[in-house]
């Protein structure tokens, strides 16, 4: 059983806030169920799943009421899932509406991922004309031909709301909703947004920590624990990794909009991932048969060993071998394998992470164009430990290695990470992304002590590494973050997945290296069993919805490549959607890292003897 790190009142350093809140479909049920109410036809919109919507509709039916529960959530997708058979559909038109201040596509990007879940050139998407200031108007069409000549036709209501975020800026963003008519379909008696439980717990979690006199010196505090116990929904989709889960949306929601806030309060721009404001940590949970909605804020001081305590159970025995791995590695087996790797000349080095982990490195001495692999900067992007700790391994083989190694950079993320999977084993754990800081550990330059950031420039320094081979990973399923206008801020290129791709930087003069580098790259990862086929439907579905890949493509990975003076002379950053993947999905996306790897120290050795530094 998972361990429980949320703290006693006794343990807490100190408590910010304990609050149950009434569940709305509880409320509605109740409210409804009075004899004013009998024979009315209720339609509510809330973020619950199917079952507890279905089981609201029948208590209401014993009172005399008509009801019928929708989801809040995707509202589109969930009426294809729980009014049509998709294997019935013929043929289907949809038609997305359009409103202010939200993006033309924000809609369409909602329905994500239908078009996957329907045969290839059975859906069709249209824009519907801008609605204006009525939300109540805010809905989309559908028109699908059933496989026996049936039309299926229907009107989807959006339900959302404008409002001010965080941070001051204008938002649509979805919400609960409640139309009550004296017939069916009528709205004569009420029509309008209501505060659901779950908008309720999102901004009484905000409130509270705004509300606190944090003062100007950073870090505010070491551990910041969000504690959330909420109803919702949490299952797969038969689309590649993709999944419904509010659980995660609130986590993702709560985690960027109180980065989001605190970089504001601290004077810098949003998005500044040089903020230290301390480790954020929403725990966003299923809520308990019988119990209430539940918010419960702490600081806490870190707690390393009961951190590590409460780490996901390991899926794979000790002694499995790498290549076969279906799971991230524990720390243990990553410093296992560095010590298998320190052979005769090889130098070991160490930074201290924020929480006092070791951030370990290897430094492999040779007479060829020495470089740097480096992975779990952004430690809830774990394909690319075991990849770069099998890259090495292969290396070691070859005459003349040269290479600096450090597999594991940002271990206090990755405990997290592993403590939050206990939970929630296809979460994406942004809050796992960042530091015990609460920073990207590339952007950081001051204050000293440099912590994880020691270990690369430590690496850097030893090795002279004209290149650096930094592995990361992105979402493997649609990142949203629903109440605070969906599309995830800042972040907008990565909401949906779109295959493996490749990010090259260059200091002035480098270009013409950086682009030989990824050709050689490109050029190797084409003949890499199922990768051009995993590209091309990633790619296809992401464009039906999102339009087309912001990148440029060469032999079918997307890629972009810019000036940047930090790190070293080059740098290939790989970008596989691995979060949350497990299993033999997991063990594709390690290879394909240790193949990008392999590829772009061989194409560096040619780059380096024909005059690149």
């Amino acid at each position: 059983m998972a361990h429980d790190l949320f703290p006693t009142p006794a343990a807490a350093e100190r408590w910010l806030i304990d609050a149950r809140l009434p569940r709305t479909l509880q409320a509605w049920v109740d409210r409804f169920s009075q004899p004013e109410w009998a024979g009315a036809h209720v339609q509510g919109w809330l973020f619950e799943d199917a079952a507890a919507r279905r089981a609201g509709e029948a208590a209401l039916a014993r009172a005399g009421v008509q009801a019928r529960f929708h989801s809040a959530y995707k509202p589109l997708l969930h009426h294809f899932l729980e009014a049509l058979d998709a294997a019935q559909i013929a043929q289907a038109v949809v038609r997305y509406p359009v409103a202010e201040p939200a993006s033309e596509r924000r809609f369409l990007l909602e329905a994500y991922p239908l078009a996957g879940l329907l045969p290839a050139g059975t859906l069709r998407f249209e824009p519907l004309p801008a609605c204006g200031d009525d939300l109540a108007a805010l809905h989309y069409e559908v028109e699908a031909t059933l496989q026996d000549g049936s039309i299926h036709r229907a009107r989807v209501f959006a339900p959302n709301r404008r409002h001010i975020d965080a941070i001051g800026q204008q938002q649509l963003s979805p919400t609960g909703w409640l139309r009550v008519g004296s017939g069916p379909g009528a709205a004569d008696r009420l029509d309008g947004p209501e505060a659901t439980d779950y908008e309720q717990l999102f901004g009484l979690a905000l409130h509270t920590v705004q509300a606190q006199a944090w003062g100007r010196q950073e870090p505010y505090f070491e551990r910041l624990q969000i504690r959330i116990d909420a109803p919702g929904m949490e299952y797969a989709l038969p689309v590649g990794d993709e999944r419904v889960s509010t659980h995660e949306a609130l986590h993702e929601d709560l985690y960027f909009s109180l980065l989001e806030w605190f970089q504001q309060h601290s004077g810098r721009p949003t998005g500044d991932r040089r903020l230290q404001p301390g480790q954020v940590v929403p725990d966003v949970r299923s809520l308990q048969e019988g119990a209430l909605p539940r918010l419960r804020i702490a600081l806490q001081a870190f707690d390393v060993a009961a951190q590590d305590a409460a780490a996901w159970p390991e899926a794979d025995a000790p002694d499995k071998a790498l290549d076969t791995l279906r799971q991230a590695p524990s720390p243990g087996r990553i410093a296992h394998e560095l010590d298998a790797l320190a052979g005769p000349g090889a130098q070991r080095f160490a930074a201290a992470s924020r929480q006092g982990r070791a951030v370990q490195g290897l430094y492999q001495p040779g007479s060829g164009a020495p470089v740097l692999i480096s992975a779990a900067q952004h430690a809830n992007e774990t394909s690319g430990v075991v990849g770069a700790l099998r890259a090495a391994r292969a290396l070691q083989g070859q005459p003349g290695a040269h290479f600096a190694l450090i597999p594991l950079e940002n271990p206090d993320g990755y405990a997290l990470h592993r403590e939050l999977g206990a939970q929630h084993p296809h979460h994406m754990h942004h809050a796992a992304r960042y530091s015990a800081l609460g920073d990207d550990i590339e952007y950081r330059t001051a204050p000293l002590p440099l912590h994880e950031r020691a270990a690369r420039e430590e690496a850097l320094a030893r090795s002279g590494a004209g290149l650096h081979v930094n592995l990361h990973g992105y979402p493997a399923h649609e990142w949203t973050r629903p109440l605070t206008g969906y599309v995830p801020r800042g972040f907008e290129p990565w909401m949906l997945p779109k295959g493996f791709f490749l990010i090259l930087r260059h200091h002035p003069g480098r270009g013409d290296d950086a682009r030989a580098l990824l050709q050689a790259v490109a050029e190797t990862l084409r003949g890499v069993p199922g990768l051009a086929e995993f590209n091309a439907r990633q790619m296809a579905l992401y464009e039906r919805h999102a339009g087309p890949i912001p990148f440029d493509t060469l032999h079918g990975f997307a890629y972009t490549v810019s000036e940047n003076p930090r790190d070293a002379a080059v740098t290939l950053i790989t970008e596989f959607p691995d979060e949350t993947v497990h299993g033999e999905a997991f063990r594709f996306a390690h290879t394909v890292q240790m193949q990008a790897t392999l590829a772009a120290v061989a194409a560096w050795q040619r780059i380096a003897a024909n005059g690149g530094r």
